[in-house]
């Protein structure tokens, strides 16, 4: 079988053949988490694919919440995108220094506010550069361009609807961490979160839908499987969670390659859920 939305995944040789093209724009949207230490904006000052902006996870967000990185507002979004020269008109590509982990968050905050003409480069980062494909340091400053923010609710939901859903389950719910993390044999990485998963969520951590030699998708057979034995039912809408909100993007990315339509992200994820001790905790698997 072939993935039903594939132009959304653009291969290191299709970039480097168009990435000149005057609709054509790349981010670059590494993050990493804080314990790892390291800064992905001073990393993509350094090095990037040419002609490539940084999208800054945590800066074009909510920065008034508490919680990392939630949604912005439509303005702020679409006054990021117009600083960033992406808008209305731009086939824009996504990549980020891990192979698939961040790009599809902003691959999904980026069709949130209504762009559809957005892929993610598969493998990322480290695929074009084991390639030995040009990099560049050079801080471009683009043009501005419109960007027209059109939010489609239906892609988002939060925390009192995830809790609705606990009694109702209209919706599955599929978590992207670790089985550790899941099912609470090992720790939560930030700091005062309670272990386990919320009532009624099934897991598929977020890396058994990359191919572990160079980070690239696997097929659409592959994750269609994968899915499949987490135990939900591909006929049935699904929301995706993770710890904060970035991984279970990686989810929803690869429902949408097999063409799955009824797909949502809960925003504040795990670190929402954890943080609040009225809301319902499950350990074990």
């Amino acid at each position: 079988m072939s993935y039903v939305n594939a132009n959304s995944l653009v291969s290191t040789e299709w970039l480097a053949e168009h990435a000149s093209a005057p609709d054509v724009r790349i981010v670059d949207a590494s993050w990493h988490m804080p314990a790892a230490g390291r800064d992905p904006r001073a990393e993509y000052e350094a090095e990037h694919i040419p002609g490539a902006v940084f999208f800054d996870v945590d800066e074009i967000a909510d920065t008034d919440n508490p919680l990392p990185h939630m949604v912005p507002s439509p303005e702020k979004f679409s006054s990021r995108m117009r600083r960033l020269g992406l808008g209305d008109g731009n086939r824009i590509v996504v990549y980020d220094s891990h192979g698939l982990m961040t790009a599809a968050r902003a691959w999904w905050l980026i069709r949130l506010f209504g762009h559809q003409d957005v892929a993610i480069l598969d493998g990322g980062l480290p695929k074009w550069k084991a390639e030995g494909r040009p990099l560049s340091d050079d801080l471009i400053k683009p043009a501005e361009r419109h960007f027209t923010s059109r939010v489609n609710g239906f892609m988002l939901r939060e925390k009192d609807q995830i809790l609705r859903n606990v009694s109702s389950a209209r919706e599955q719910v599929l978590d992207a961490r670790s089985a550790g993390r899941f099912d609470a044999s090992e720790p939560e990485p930030r700091e005062g979160l309670r272990s386990g998963h919320m009532p009624g969520a099934f897991s598929l951590p977020f890396n058994q839908l990359v191919n572990p030699e160079d980070g690239t998708v696997r097929s659409a057979e592959e994750i269609k499987t994968e899915f499949e034995n987490s135990g939900i039912d591909l006929k049935q809408p699904i929301v995706t969670s993770c710890g904060s909100g970035v991984t279970a993007c990686v989810l929803a990315f690869g429902l949408h390659l097999l063409g799955h339509h009824r797909v949502a992200v809960y925003d504040g994820s795990w670190t929402e859920w954890a943080l609040d001790e009225n809301m319902p905790v499950v350990t074990g698997s």
